[in-house]
């Protein structure tokens, strides 16, 4: 009869460790290594996408019909991600650097991303439009009849006009300047206050393009120094992307 001992010696003989729990444990260090760069991949990923915040620097080009015109405008100049389709659209939003007027790249991120610099870039809206009359054909008919006191002379050839407190304009200043043989250019303003600082769109001027097109263009009051090139690079840049 067997004592205890070949049980005990059979005990000491088996290994600390079982094949099963090698072939365990392996297969949760290979799956912890995997979900690991899976994790770090995803995590690059979204890390990317957050960095762009919407933006991309993709120049492909999008056919967008609005109204009786269509542009081809890229993809970096189009401001919002669920507006990048080709088809049909009521408008589109776009950003451009000035004076460059280019779209998003990642050379220019932080033009685009910090607010100190955003006073370089210029908004467009692009939209069917409604009234017969631009910014600068409704000076006569609507806005001078809303101005109240004397005009002033200020800098880069513009005039400013104050409107009346109840005309539904807020605090916002008229600004008009002549151009030979052409309409008197008219833009709107929300200048800043004593000790306050101008924001990347307090003006704003819409204008005519196409068949039917509205563009209404939002800037910086810092440039102001600038409104004629503004206004004629706006007008080329979007004429130049009608499609004929």
């Amino acid at each position: 009869m067997a004592g205890p001992a070949p049980i005990l010696q059979a005990a000491e003989e088996a290994p600390l460790i079982s094949n099963r729990f090698l072939y365990r444990l392996t297969a949760v260090i290979t799956v912890l290594a995997l979900l690991t760069a899976a994790i770090g991949i995803a995590g690059r990923w979204f890390g990317e996408r957050i960095a762009l915040a919407g933006h991309t620097d993709s120049t492909e080009q999008f056919s967008i019909r609005i109204g009786q015109d269509t542009l081809d405008l890229a993809a970096n100049t189009i401001r919002f991600r669920d507006q990048r389709l080709n088809g049909s659209a009521e408008r589109v939003d776009l950003y451009l650097t000035w004076p460059e007027l280019k779209g998003y790249e990642p050379d220019l991120r932080s033009r685009f991303d910090d607010v100190a610099q955003s006073s370089s870039l210029v908004f467009l809206q692009l939209s069917q439009s409604t009234m017969s009359r631009d910014m600068s054909g409704r000076l006569d008919p609507i806005y001078s009849k809303l101005f109240e006191g004397a005009p002033q002379e200020v800098n880069f050839g513009l005039t400013l006009h104050r409107l009346q407190a109840d005309s539904g304009y807020g605090s916002e200043v008229v600004l008009t300047a002549p151009r030979p043989g052409g309409p008197d250019y008219v833009v709107r303003c929300l200048l800043p206050g004593e000790g306050e600082r101008p924001t990347s769109g307090d003006c704003q001027r819409d204008i005519h393009v196409g068949q039917d097109l509205s563009v209404l263009y939002r800037f910086s009051s810092t440039l102001l120094g600038d409104w004629q090139h503004i206004d004629a690079a706006v007008r080329s840049f979007v004429e130049t992307r009608l499609a004929r």
